[in-house]
């Protein structure tokens, strides 16, 4: 006789339980990517209302995101980071070597080449020299501020060697960026605007050093001061309630005001599609390249590491300092580069002002999503050297730590570590 699938309660147990797991793995899924179906939300959220997050706008996000979000950011890291690390790394002239050099030096020589590329094989101007110009730009702007120092804690590595090569590019990024910029810029009568733009850049300084101390340097001391004074408390707090995972939503609040204030000047609707498509894969290769490049300098062959003559220049770094500089020296901060190109080129109209600002814009978003792979890729990198039991960094970096931190400091440490969420 024939049974009835509706009334066959094994049936129906198999659908709810093949019901619950599709949920369960849907889930899974969502909070394992939940920083990119955001950046989407947000994306869509700026173009249909850009007047809200854009600077200006209606909830001011230049105050409440830039220096909201920014300072919940570094506070986060005050707490969480001990004191003697980020003395340490102050003296770490190695990491400052390879960060700065790569953002200040390495970067602009490269983006340079490609830009005389373009020019000598884009005869008719397909590819817009506002554009251009703003790569340019681009390339001479330091680090960025927030992004780096979240994305190195969720990917395992040294937030402390992030947070210091983040300040210290960005105290020397507003002495250098707008000289090397205009030094930079080809030598050709379509880029003259730019050339001799003749702004006045004093405001430009005291907005950036304002918003660098009172975002940055004043929430990493008050955490630091904290975290000094009920040190137990505090770490317990912050493994309790993942506070870690608030720093990173603080990033989907400075996209969301980068897209409103993109939305709302009409850049990206008004530049021609050739120079859209260019910008947004050269944005995406250029970041993947320069991620490379900082690995294998931090992380050279043992051929070179292990020679006399090669111990200390070639050495290498432990994964935790290599992660830090591979989120570092790549990153680029529109938090100096917005403020400075309206600074710099105040005679310069806002339609070529907006399209110049293009390239800052969508590298400093695009630079988080392909970021946000990486962290996987680096997580799965530290797990199997961890499996492997890596002796080098056991007698190299482990005994380092110990000497200038302390065993107290290098064991609280591991466990701020093992309370990262994906």
């Amino acid at each position: 006789m024939h049974q009835d699938p509706v009334a066959d309660p094994d049936r129906t147990d198999s659908k709810q339980w093949n019901l619950q797991r599709i949920l369960k793995c849907t889930a899974k899924f969502i909070l394992h990517q939940w920083l990119l179906i955001g950046i989407g939300v947000v994306c869509v959220l700026a173009y249909y209302f850009p007047n809200v997050a854009k600077h200006g706008g209606v909830i001011r996000s230049e105050y409440s995101i830039l220096y909201g979000a920014m300072a919940i950011i570094f506070l986060i890291s005050g707490l969480s980071i001990p004191r003697q690390k980020l003395l340490t790394h102050f003296l770490n002239w190695r990491l400052h070597c390879l960060v700065q050099i790569t953002s200040f030096l390495f970067i602009p020589a490269l983006v340079l080449a490609v830009v005389h590329v373009i020019l000598a094989g884009d005869p008719q101007g397909h590819i817009d020299r506002a554009v251009l110009a703003g790569y340019i730009l681009t390339a001479c702007i330091p680090t960025t501020i927030a992004s780096n120092v979240v994305m190195t804690r969720s990917a395992g590595g040294d937030d402390a060697a992030a947070l210091v090569e983040v300040l210290v590019a960005n105290i020397l990024g507003p002495f250098i960026t707008a000289a090397w910029t205009v030094t930079l810029l080809p030598r050709s009568a379509e880029f003259d605007p730019w050339r001799y733009g003749g702004g006045d850049l004093r405001d430009m300084y005291k907005d950036v050093f304002k918003q660098l101390g009172l975002s940055a340097l004043v929430p990493l001391l008050v955490g630091q001061i904290v975290r000094w004074t009920w040190s137990d408390t505090t770490n317990k707090v912050l493994q309790k309630f993942h506070i870690s995972k608030i720093g990173t939503a603080c990033l989907l609040l400075l996209i969301w005001s980068t897209f409103s204030s993109c939305f709302a000047t009409g850049a990206l609707q008004t530049i021609s599609t050739q120079s859209i498509v260019f910008v947004v894969l050269f944005n995406i290769a250029l970041y993947i390249i320069l991620t490379a490049v900082c690995f294998y300098l931090c992380r050279p062959p043992k051929a070179l590491s292990s020679r006399p003559w090669g111990k200390h220049v070639f050495h290498r770094m432990s994964p935790e300092e290599t992660i830090a500089v591979c989120f570092c020296g790549p990153a680029k901060s529109t938090a100096l580069g917005i403020p400075l190109l309206y600074a710099m080129w105040t005679p310069v109209d806002l339609f070529t002002k907006a399209k110049t600002s293009v390239p800052v814009l969508l590298y400093t978003t695009e630079q988080i999503c392909v970021a946000h792979f990486f962290v996987g890729l680096f997580r799965r990198w530290l797990e199997k050297r961890g499996q492997k039991g890596d002796l080098e960094v056991g007698e190299e970096g482990t005994t380092a730590r110990v000497e200038a931190e302390g065993p107290e400091e290098v064991k609280e440490d591991a466990n701020a570590h093992h309370t990262i969420d994906t």
